[in-house]
């Protein structure tokens, strides 16, 4: 066996496959940044690392010399036997047929040889960011870190503090610490995207910031929150939550917060604490 695996990137156009517009797929063919994105990862030895979207098995053939047990799950039915075959010689790469936001973590731990810590690495279509981030975040287990390729947009929205937040910074920041690793031009890409894209890092919290007894209620009052984020927030809740606005007002008051801030602007301990004035208020009525 070569010391460097081989992809099937060189072999696409010989066997007749281009990238699939409708799944989204823009591989990367930069290998310094398949350096830089396994770099990002800090796996520590013999790391059991889950793999969303292979595709040519670019990110996989370098991940394959890191890791102790590498679980590549691809939606392309094309892509995923040739995958399989190509590292056949390779005992530790399992190769699943499938889509990665249906099947569960501990379903794909468990077809490759048992549940344990791991990681999740991939260069994902863009489309499913936010179903896929929510996938993992929420899962049992969650994983210890994730480093995936999205929209450099997206990143920027995951990342932001106060006073710039959005419903999709709080819900996974809610789970996990963001960083941007690195951004990257369209050309890094076959077919280059019309947008720009960044490797976003995403460290999972010792416990989620959110009591599970909670976390239908807190996404509740976020969700209204951000419904209107135009309005102040005593009156998007309101509308939101089809309360009056005077209890709305009284809530966020209750919470040391001023009703005439807006969504962008709390961080998710004011969040957490606005919901428990709202459940005290609603409970009360």
């Amino acid at each position: 066996m070569s010391s460097r695996p081989p992809t099937l990137l060189p072999r696409l156009k010989e066997l007749g496959l281009a990238p699939r517009k409708g799944l989204g797929q823009h591989f990367l063919t930069d290998p310094n940044i398949l350096d830089a994105i396994v770099a990002a990862a800090d796996l520590p030895p013999d790391a059991v690392v889950i793999e969303v979207g292979p595709g040519p098995g670019v990110l996989t053939a370098a991940l394959i010399p890191v890791t102790g047990r590498l679980i590549a799950i691809e939606l392309d039915n094309r892509l995923a036997p040739l995958l399989a075959e190509l590292y056949e010689d390779w005992p530790h790469v399992h190769v699943i047929q499938g889509d990665a936001l249906e099947i569960s973590p501990n379903q794909a731990l468990a077809q490759s040889g048992g549940v344990a810590p791991y990681y999740v690495l991939g260069n994902i279509p863009y489309y499913i960011t936010s179903p896929l981030l929510r996938h993992f975040l929420e899962a049992e287990p969650r994983p210890e870190r994730m480093v995936f390729t999205i929209q450099q947009d997206v990143a920027k929205r995951i990342a932001a503090h106060p006073p710039k937040m959005s419903l999709l910074a709080v819900s996974v920041q809610a789970y996990a610490r963001p960083s941007i690793v690195r951004k990257l031009p369209p050309g890094a890409f076959t077919p280059p995207p019309k947008v720009h894209s960044a490797v976003l890092r995403l460290d999972a919290l010792p416990q989620p910031l959110i009591p599970p007894h909670l976390r239908n209620n807190f996404f509740r009052v976020v969700r209204a929150g951000f419904g209107q984020k135009r309005k102040t927030l005593r009156n998007s809740l309101a509308g939101g939550l089809g309360l009056p606005a005077a209890l709305t007002g009284v809530a966020i008051s209750a919470a040391g917060l001023n009703p005439k801030q807006r969504a962008q602007e709390l961080s998710i301990p004011q969040w957490l604490r606005l919901t428990d004035e709202i459940k005290r208020l609603e409970g009360h009525r």
